[in-house]
């Protein structure tokens, strides 16, 4: 009879990064729970929320339609679909200072000007989007050279 495996546990150096990080988490949490404990878990139980219950159908059923849309050529699909994710990414992180929310809060703790987010947040997904086609067209051009000609 085999006998049950047992995760290896890490080097004691391994460990002691892991336990610093939790410690670092927990220490972020009590400070951020000390100023508005009711606004956070609010924050916490929203996003969660507003992820699973909107935007996880959302994004899943656009993801199907495009992997069906593209039809026989679903590999090409990553060339959409990763600078898709990154653009949606920065921009859930940035959204309070893109829609201005925040921008006094904002200019107060830091003593810099809150505007310019939204054209970065337009050029880093222009950045992204034009990469990710540059990338493709190189792709593609290296796999029609490496084809060999078709016989008539």
């Amino acid at each position: 009879m085999p006998q049950p495996r047992l995760l290896p546990v890490g080097s004691p150096l391994q460990l002691l990064l892991l336990g610093c990080s939790f410690a670092l988490a927990a220490y972020a949490g009590l400070r951020l729970f000390t100023e508005d404990w009711f606004g956070v878990a609010l924050w916490f139980v929203g996003a969660a929320l507003l992820h699973d219950l909107v935007l996880l159908p959302l994004y899943a059923t656009l993801d199907r339609a495009l992997v069906r849309g593209a039809g026989r050529h679903r590999d090409r699909v990553a060339y959409v679909r990763v600078p898709a994710a990154l653009s949606l990414l920065l921009l859930l992180v940035w959204f309070p200072l893109i829609s201005g929310r925040v921008a006094g809060r904002y200019a107060s703790a830091t003593g810099l000007p809150p505007d310019g987010f939204l054209t970065r947040w337009l050029l880093l997904t222009a950045a992204l989007f034009g990469g990710s086609a540059v990338l493709f067209v190189l792709r593609l051009r290296r796999a029609t050279k490496e084809r060999p000609p078709t016989a008539h």
